[in-house]
């Protein structure tokens, strides 16, 4: 067995806030599986597929009908310009089969967008920006495992996008074309296992059935780092729609670039009570390249303890003793 990764893997871990405060890990940062986002962008000229093929059986009992989702989301991030910036596309694109037990209704397929948008992402807030100030503690495994208040401070991004709604959209009928959305999302890392996610977004701006979209998410990192587990629960508030959703699921590293992941979850109401099941993978095409600052330009915490124009003044401070020497 090749442990190498492993260890990569364990080391990425371990010191997760002095790699997070460039934005770029050396491991795949993927916001599958669930819907809560992170707080941290891909990194500059990352680029990053995130997809899943998903199948849900929702049934209402109001109505009358049963029906069979079959579907396939996606998202494509990019990191721009610098660090704490990204463009992201998201697309559900699904094919519901009704079938009603009333002989009033009448049956049929629904196919179109539930979700199609484009926003940017960027990160406001980083508490371990500074890793002169989180540094780990090398003589004590305990103090960097264990919890610290300091912990739940999270790294807090703001995002600002468009919706659209294209042609007749049984999914959202008399939406216009473009409407908008706003969020927030925040992660703390509790641990270096643990990491808490949370969202706030509000969506179809501009609509006559705006709604408010929340999520919380844990994730757990097991010690064959490769492997983690995550729950979530996600709220809807619309009068279109409301509902409260969990789940559940796993994902697995590959390789530094490809992910795969499963998870499934359910809804707690009966109209419509909703059963669902996703499998996919994120893949990235890594073209980051670190950015080298000069010695002399240097601030304090960056590569040690080398303070701005250090070097000259230790450079003067020779030169003027070694002329006072000549001089004597």
């Amino acid at each position: 067995m090749d442990f190498s990764f492993v260890r990569k893997a364990f080391f990425l871990s371990l010191f997760a806030p002095t790699l997070l405060s460039a934005q770029y890990t050396d491991v795949i940062n993927s916001n599958r599986p669930g819907r809560a986002v992170s707080a941290y962008a891909v990194g500059k000229n990352v680029a990053q597929v995130e997809m899943g093929l998903l199948y849900e059986q929702r049934d209402d009992s109001e109505q009358n009908f049963d029906s069979n989702i079959f579907g396939t989301d996606i998202a494509l991030r990019y990191g721009l310009l610098f660090e704490q910036l990204e463009i992201v596309y998201e697309g559900s694109f699904i094919s519901q089969n009704i079938d009603y037990s009333s002989p009033l209704g009448t049956d049929g397929r629904l196919t179109d967008f539930s979700r199609n948008r484009v926003g940017l992402k960027y990160l406001v807030y980083d508490p371990f920006k500074n890793p002169e100030k989180n540094k780990p503690n090398l003589y004590s495994w305990r103090a960097n495992n264990v919890f610290q208040w300091k912990n739940l401070i999270p790294a807090v991004s703001l995002y600002g996008g468009a919706t659209f709604t294209v042609g007749d959209n049984p999914f959202y009928v008399g939406d216009p074309v473009l409407s908008y959305r706003g969020a927030i999302a925040t992660q703390s890392r509790l641990s270096p296992r643990f990491v808490l996610i949370s969202n706030i977004a509000y969506d179809r701006i501009g609509t006559d059935f705006p709604e408010w979209r929340y999520a919380l998410s844990v994730t757990h990192a097991f010690r064959n780092p490769k492997w983690s587990v995550f729950l979530e629960g996600q709220g809807i508030n619309s009068d279109r729609y409301s509902d409260i959703l969990a789940r559940t699921g796993l994902a697995y590293l590959f390789s530094e670039n490809f992910q795969a992941d499963f998870h499934l979850g359910s809804n707690f109401k009966s109209d419509p009570s909703r059963i669902f099941v996703v499998a996919g993978f994120s893949y990235r095409l890594d073209f980051h390249k670190d950015k080298l600052i000069p010695i002399d330009e240097q601030s304090g915490g960056q590569n040690g303890k080398i303070r701005k124009n250090s070097n000259k003044k230790k450079s003067k401070k020779r030169d003027k003793k070694n002329k006072d020497d000549i001089d004597f």
